[in-house]
Parts: C-alpha cells; sequence; structure tokens
C-alpha cells in the first residue's frame, strides 16, 4: 500500500525519478512475494519508459538500478543467461556514465562499484558461486562508501564461500563482516540465517559460537 501510495503522489508530482524509484520498489516487494513475473515486468516497464530515457544522467542511472532488479529477478529464477544478460546491461550503462551517479532516493548512486556487488549476489542465486567469487575478488572494500556497505558486501562473499564449501573462509568473512558494522551483520536475515546453517552442517567453533549469540541465533 505505501508503495502504491508513493507512485501515486511521484505521479501527481510529475517526478520521473521519483516514479520510477517507486517501481524499483515495487518490484523488489513483488519479487521477496514470490512474484517473479510481476516483479519482471515492473522493473522493465519502468526501465524503457520514454520518460525515463529522456530524464539525463540521472535518469540513466536510475534505469540502471531498475535493469539490475530485473536481473535480480532471474537469478531468483535460475535464469542465468537472462541474468548475466541484464547485468551486463547494467554495466554497459555504467560504463556510459564514466563512473559513480549520486541519486536522490538511492544512497549508493549507481557506478562500475554497484554493479559488482549485484553481481555477487545474482551469481549467487543464480547458482554459480565461482562466477560471484570472481566478482568479489574484482572489487575492493575500502572503495564502498560506508561501513554498512561493506558489512553487507561481506555478508553476500561469506554465502559465496558457503556454496563453495569453504566453511573456515565464510566463518572468516562473517566475523569481518560484523567487525565492519555489528548492527548491520547481527540484523540482516540473510546472514542470520547463514549462521543457523552453519551451526547445524559441520563443526562449530567458539567464534562461530560466539557470533551466533551475538546476532540472537539458536543453534
Amino acid at each position: 500500500m505505501a508503495a502504491g501510495r508513493a507512485r501515486q503522489l511521484a505521479e501527481a508530482a510529475h517526478d520521473v525519478l521519483a516514479v520510477a524509484e517507486s517501481a524499483r520498489q515495487r518490484a523488489v516487494l513483488a519479487r521477496k512475494a514470490g512474484w517473479h513475473s510481476e516483479a519482471l515486468s515492473i522493473a522493465l516497464s519502468a526501465a524503457g519508459h520514454p520518460d525515463l530515457r529522456r530524464a539525463g544522467r540521472a535518469g540513466s542511472a536510475v534505469r540502471g538500478l531498475l535493469v539490475q532488479s530485473a536481473s535480480c529477478t532471474l537469478a531468483r529464477r535460475g535464469d542465468r543467461d537472462g541474468m548475466r544478460e541484464l547485468t551486463d546491461e547494467a554495466a554497459a550503462i555504467t560504463k556510459e556514465l564514466g563512473g559513480l551517479t549520486f541519486l536522490r532516493d538511492h544512497g549508493g548512486g549507481f557506478s562500475p562499484l554497484t554493479v559488482t556487488l549485484h553481481r555477487i549476489s545474482a551469481e549467487n542465486h543464480a547458482g554459480d558461486p565461482q562466477a560471484a567469487l570472481a566478482a568479489a575478488r574484482s572489487i575492493s572494500l575500502t572503495a564502498l562508501p560506508s561501513v554498512e556497505r561493506r558489512s553487507r558486501a561481506l555478508g553476500d562473499i561469506a554465502v559465496t564461500y558457503d556454496r563453495l564449501g569453504r566453511r573456515t573462509d565464510c566463518v572468516r568473512t562473517l566475523l569481518a563482516a560484523e567487525q565492519c558494522a555489528s548492527q548491520e551483520a547481527h540484523a540482516r536475515p540473510a546472514t542470520k540465517s547463514l549462521i543457523s546453517s552453519l551451526l547445524v552442517s559441520g563443526p562449530t567453533s567458539m567464534e562461530l559460537r560466539g557470533l551466533a549469540a551475538r546476532s540472537g541465533v539458536l543453534a
């Protein structure tokens, strides 16, 4: 309801960027609800809207974020080829822009770095952790704009190590994420789920049990 209301207000104000961002948020909600076809349609329709294409640099950046959102949906559907095609499209947009574009309604903006971070998560969801690890190795975490973003990136890399069966590296990376931004690491559902899985899938250590306790995860 809130996302729908945001769209109505943005359309009434004739704010092209706000309309597009409201569409991105609705696509995210649809994807989380498991409505993949609807999520894909919302994101791609908004990305292709003529008004957005005429909105200059910011419009291009928001279009890139919408393409990334559609790519995420395809990843969750297991469509690896489609996911990579759209991720490459987002990468081409940021290459045309020549670097970071700050956006009023998106704290991280849109840049080659944000596309690579997206690629890590998308490759994991599409079932290719080796490709996710290759993407992770291509970035510098110190280039991320906040400790919260670094913690979230480390959380995604930890998922990659878990899917590759590299348990020690996974726990080490989770601890690094906690050190970066403990509240982000403790509260993020994906990280909590990973910790819970580690507790029951193999031998535990004092470090893992301590992390679980601090995150409120019970074995």
